[in-house]
Order: structure tokens, then sequence, then C-alpha cells
């Protein structure tokens, strides 16, 4: 987030990340995937707005990190890029040393 804010803002967007949370079934009535964006829509809404809810979510990437991937894909998390980026950086380290022949053997 850009700056802090304010609690009652805070309060509101949570309150309205609920609301399109509870109205995702409705719309997933619908032909096609709608429910799908609108529960994702306010997914982000509340996680955005509730260290709770932070809590619960990094505990459910953890135990199922597929999950996680995709989730931290959806909300354009910097963490997550600066953490795909470090496993891409360690994987070239790898494959140059293997190049070498300065294999670790201790894996």
């Amino acid at each position: 987030m850009a700056g802090a804010r304010s609690p009652f803002l805070r309060t509101a967007l949570f309150g309205t990340g609920l609301l399109v949370i509870a109205a995702s079934p409705v719309v997933g009535i619908l032909p096609g995937p709608g429910g799908l964006f609108v529960f994702a829509a306010g997914l982000v809404l509340v996680l955005q707005n509730s260290a709770r809810a932070q809590k619960v979510f990094c505990r459910a990437k953890k135990r199922w990190p597929r999950f996680g991937h995709y989730a931290d894909m959806a909300l354009r998390r910097r963490s997550a890029r600066r953490r795909r980026l470090r496993e891409k950086e360690a994987e070239i380290a790898r494959a140059e040393a293997e190049l070498l022949g300065l294999r670790n053997t201790t894996r």
C-alpha cells in the first residue's frame, strides 16, 4: 500500500470485501466464471485491510504452497516477485556451478 489508511476507511473496505464475498455465490449462479472473479475481488479487499485475515492467509499458504503461488500471482504481491527472482537466481547459480564442475555433493 502506498500509505496508511484511516481506521474508518479500512473498516469500510473490509466490510465491502465481506459483502462482495457473500455476493459471489449469487453471481456464481449465472453462466460463466463470474462468481470466481467476484470472490477474488472480495478476498483482495479483505486481505488488504485485515491483519488477522493476512495471518490466516499466510498459514494457508504454508500448508498449501501451490495455492499460495497462485494467490500471490493474483494479488500481484511484491514479496512473491522477490521470492521468484531469488529462486531464479539460485537456479542460475546452481546451473553455472554444475557447468564449472563445482557441484555441491552435500544435498
